[in-house]
């Protein structure tokens, strides 16, 4: 199987489009964090761009704030067909090149409005893998409604080729490249608290929205059997979501409260990577190619990852870092014992991590990859 980085050629930078992103997402996570990478990497190479998605939206908030045109979508479904109608007529008056939906709900919305406005391009971007149930319903999401489909992972554009028989030149995996310079191994640190446990020990953590399939839960059993095994480490959850609740509940069922912190929402990502001795990602499902995994490889933070979805794209055993079954908090509380104890092999998996981020997802190379298949559609 060719590598992602060969599937594409390089293009050059001489294209100035004009390229419209849409998202139905209201959340903050690494499917909005592609959608504004895009559109300010584009904007840095002289294309235009302009954001549809809901006003109350974090992805609409932060892509206004930094001076990228956004045209709110109607989220009421009683006003489905009207705001196709309205969309059709706005893309018409700017007449854009490309146009890159996100998420289920702007995929119809938006693609169907992009198919009567004529746009030349549109494009589909499959952020999480799930099953499609109804395939001829789905496959004109992916067909009918966009001419080519990026997705987060290798794995997953299988899966999308062979649940809805796609051709496999129409699906192109596109990881979410990683700004080099901003992720570095050097640079300032965070130490987030972690309870009453003392600053020194190693800190343990998962950076990621939380959300139910991310694996908090077995993360936070696989602390407790390393406490029980009087293992020193501490350990912190970083970020926000709908399951905060269940796993403060959690912390205080398995009396992890002295050791365990739950800071919240963190802008600073790389400073709290430098800050972790090991960042886990405990997954359960829907993963591709999860943005933290490379931005730990990139600060040569060391990762555990399970074998789920696209993960093991780049968390490779051996290689780049460990992987263990999802759902397994023993396996979990033995790799991180591992990772803390045997520093030598850890520390060659990082630098193997960071050769990979370096070699094939930066930034600049998705960019260019993107770049490579608009041109190849638009000429």
């Amino acid at each position: 199987m060719q590598q992602m980085s060969e599937l594409i050629p390089s293009a050059t930078r001489r294209h100035r489009w004009r390229i419209v992103h849409s998202e139905w997402s209201l959340g903050w996570g690494g499917q909005e964090h592609r959608v504004l990478a895009e559109l300010t990497g584009f904007r840095e190479r002289g294309s235009e761009g302009w954001l549809l998605a809901p006003p109350e939206a974090k992805v609409y908030e932060r892509t206004a704030a930094i001076g990228i045109p956004t045209r709110p979508l109607d989220v009421n479904r009683l006003h489905f067909a009207l705001e196709v109608l309205k969309t059709a007529r706005w893309l018409r008056k700017i007449r854009p090149d490309v146009l890159n939906t996100h998420s289920s709900r702007d995929g119809w919305v938006v693609g169907m409005a992009g198919r009567l406005a004529r746009v030349p391009l549109l494009v589909r971007t499959r952020h999480i893998e799930v099953a499609y149930p109804n395939r001829r319903v789905s496959r004109h999401a992916f067909v009918t409604l966009a001419d080519h489909v990026f997705t987060t992972s290798e794995k997953m554009a299988i899966h999308l080729r062979q649940s809805l028989d796609l051709p496999e030149e129409r699906v192109t995996p596109m990881p979410t490249g990683i700004d080099l310079k901003r992720f570095a191994p050097d640079g300032p640190k965070v130490e987030l608290p972690s309870g009453k446990a003392p600053p020194s020990l190693p800190a343990v953590g998962m950076v990621s929205v939380l959300r139910s399939w991310k694996g908090h839960s077995t993360f936070l059993q696989a602390a407790r059997l390393l406490l029980d095994s009087k293992f020193a480490a501490r350990f912190v959850i970083v970020g926000e979501g709908p399951i905060r609740p269940q796993i403060e509940a959690q912390i205080a069922e398995l009396r992890l409260a002295d050791c365990v912190g739950l800071p919240g929402h963190r802008e600073e990502v790389p400073e709290v990577l430098r800050g972790l001795a090991v960042l886990v990602i405990a997954s359960t499902k829907h993963e591709g190619v999860p943005q933290i995994g490379l931005q730990a490889l990139a600060t040569k933070t060391p990762v555990i990852g399970t074998d789920v979805g696209g993960i093991p794209e780049i968390i490779r055993p051996g290689e780049t870092g460990r992987i263990i079954p999802a759902g397994n908090a023993p396996a979990l509380a033995a790799a991180i014992r591992e990772t803390l104890e045997a520093r030598v092999v850890t520390a060659a998996l990082c630098e193997r991590g960071r050769a990979l981020v370096e070699a094939r997802h930066g930034l600049d190379a998705m960019l260019d990859r993107i770049e490579a298949v608009y041109a190849r559609h638009l000429g």
